[in-house]
């Protein structure tokens, strides 16, 4: 039996070439910034694994987007010295993606890589604002005595200036509400998008032009994505996050993404697979629903 290529989609050389790729995967192994469970250093791995019993063509969009080109990076080595090195050396991988012209897509790991991903792509898009599908604000100043915890990640993002639009929210320290109203981030709560029928234009009329979307896997309910190291109920559904998704790819340009927080469970797969299949329905919204 012929070993599928070890890429996203286990997709033949001719659709995996960088120089010719419109998109590019980058996985992060990387978790030292985790505050409850630890694991989502296996996240990327179990989800380039996941992705390779991914059809390839999407029956919602009718069509498939492989054929644009999905490259796959080597994995980003955790650099020991510490958070602030780690963050430098994943800002200069993803800035040669930008550079090169390519839609990022990032693979975590856990949420504090998203700083030095957005950081990458302002470097080309200086206006970004960023669609956070998330159970958490990730607002707080420091965490556990670091700038670098996945619970201060967007807030880091606020620093560099960007627009920040939380949806999922269900939990938040009191800091971190007092910091939203001050910043004037009004997060689209997972109870509004359950009992409010104008959520999604919420959504769409605070959001700019150009979009960069960061995925934390724990936005949608443990119900259907446990393999998370924070859980918290009463999250979003598949429809709910895809809806959005496409909706926001078709109003607004999407200059890149990553998926985080994912913590494999030992003899399931059922988190990866969600996270690999909205992968790649992020990117066939890009590039056949744009």
């Amino acid at each position: 039996m012929n070993a599928l290529p070890q890429n996203f989609l286990g997709l033949e050389a001719q659709y995996a070439d960088y120089d010719a790729a419109k998109f590019a995967v980058l996985p992060v192994p990387y978790d030292a910034a985790t505050s409850y469970n630890s694991g989502t250093r296996y996240g990327p791995a179990a989800i380039l694994s996941a992705s390779q019993h991914v059809e390839y063509f999407d029956d919602e969009l009718v069509g498939s987007c492989y054929e644009c080109g999905i490259a796959t990076l080597d994995f980003l080595e955790p650099n020991l010295a510490g958070p602030e090195a780690m963050h430098e050396d994943l800002f200069k991988a993803a800035r040669r993606v930008v550079r090169d012209g390519k839609f990022l897509f990032g693979l975590g790991g856990d949420h504090s890589i998203t700083s030095a991903l957005i950081r990458a792509a302002m470097t080309k898009h200086k206006k970004l604002s960023v669609l956070q599908i998330d159970a958490h604000l990730d607002l707080r100043n420091t965490y556990h005595d670091t700038k670098f915890s996945h619970a201060c990640v967007m807030r880091r993002v606020v620093e560099m200036g960007a627009s920040v639009v939380p949806v999922g929210i269900r939990s938040m320290d009191e800091s971190e509400h007092r910091f939203a109203r001050r910043a004037k981030i009004n997060p689209v709560t997972a109870l509004d998008c359950h009992s409010d029928e104008g959520w999604l234009d919420r959504v769409l009329d605070t959001l700019g032009d150009v979009v960069y979307v960061t995925l934390d896997i724990d936005g949608f309910d443990p119900s259907i994505a446990p393999g998370t190291g924070t859980p918290e109920p009463g999250g979003l559904d598949w429809y709910q996050v895809t809806g959005l998704l496409r909706l926001v790819a078709s109003e607004k340009k999407i200059i890149g993404a990553d998926i985080v927080e994912v913590m494999p469970i030992p003899g399931q797969v059922v988190t990866e697979y969600l996270a690999a299949r909205l992968a790649h329905k992020l990117m066939c919204y890009v590039h056949l629903d744009a």
